[in-house]
């Protein structure tokens, strides 16, 4: 079996157009291939997974008692395409750690071996971040199905088409797992010399303006609770990203030499 093809630079460590196209494919593939065995898993324990999201659909229809609500396959090939959509949604969870990765490689790919040491701390925590994005809606969906499911007039119905119910469950859990995943972006931002930690703590209010704009736009419910439970931890994780971002600008002006900071025409001490 051949090797992988190493992404080759030039002696000032920059990649072509082409090298970049390859190592996207490259990695592409690779993520490709995490999330397809993840889809098979998906689907041997479909069954399980099934009834999981559908908890807090019939956990709703316990609490209110109304017959009426239900669950409804429109037609005959709509239970093997939501089995095939729950077996992909299930494969993107296991294989957040395969892609999760291979995104931030790609990236961050001209990190020194400081920057990728101070980095790395960081990049470990991509997973649980995600994951517990992806946990905290799926413990917020309750509520949320409950204060929508309650503007359901008296006497009607609400008979529900499996895929737009699983399809608004698993994109409200997708969206609270990858908004866990800011201070990772912000961090790379700070590495890749785009911002500094000191631009971010001065611009802290609009920032958290535009995360709980976000929030509003992001959860589905026109509850104040949904939102603050996403806005809330996105707000600690911003501030925990500017201190990271903080430590890694230590380092880096430490290593700087004195006389980088001089004007052109003032001499140096050396």
């Amino acid at each position: 079996m051949a090797p992988l093809r190493r992404r080759r630079r030039n002696p000032e460590g920059r990649m072509s157009l082409g090298d970049h196209l390859r190592e996207l494919r490259r990695r592409l593939f690779i993520s490709a291939v995490a999330l397809a065995l993840g889809a098979v898993v998906g689907w041997i324990y479909y069954p399980q997974v099934y009834a999981r999201l559908a908890a807090p659909f019939y956990a709703y229809k316990e609490a209110s008692g109304n017959e009426l609500v239900s669950l409804n396959f429109s037609n005959a090939t709509a239970a093997f395409s939501q089995q095939v959509s729950i077996s992909i949604f299930v494969g993107v969870l296991l294989s957040s750690p395969v892609w999760l990765y291979q995104l931030w490689a790609f990236i961050v790919p001209g990190l020194t071996k400081k920057e990728k040491r101070v980095s790395l701390a960081f990049v470990a925590a991509i997973v649980p971040l995600f994951l517990a994005g992806c946990w905290m809606a799926y413990l917020t969906m309750p509520k949320a199905l409950t204060l929508l499911y309650g503007f359901t007039p008296e006497g009607a119905s609400n008979i529900q088409q499996t895929s737009d119910y699983f399809g608004f469950v698993t994109r409200f859990i997708v969206v609270f797992g990858l908004a866990f995943l800011l201070p990772v972006f912000l961090v790379a931002l700070n590495v890749a010399h785009v911002v500094s930690a000191r631009g971010m703590l001065k611009t802290w209010r609009p920032a958290v303006f535009v995360i709980f704009v976000f929030a509003a736009v992001a959860t589905p419910t026109p509850d104040p609770f949904t939102m603050f439970l996403l806005a809330g931890p996105l707000v600690v994780l911003y501030f925990a990203a500017i201190g990271v971002a903080w430590l890694i600008d230590r380092r880096r002006s430490k290593a700087r030499p004195e006389w980088a900071d001089l004007a052109d025409d003032q001499a140096s001490a050396l």
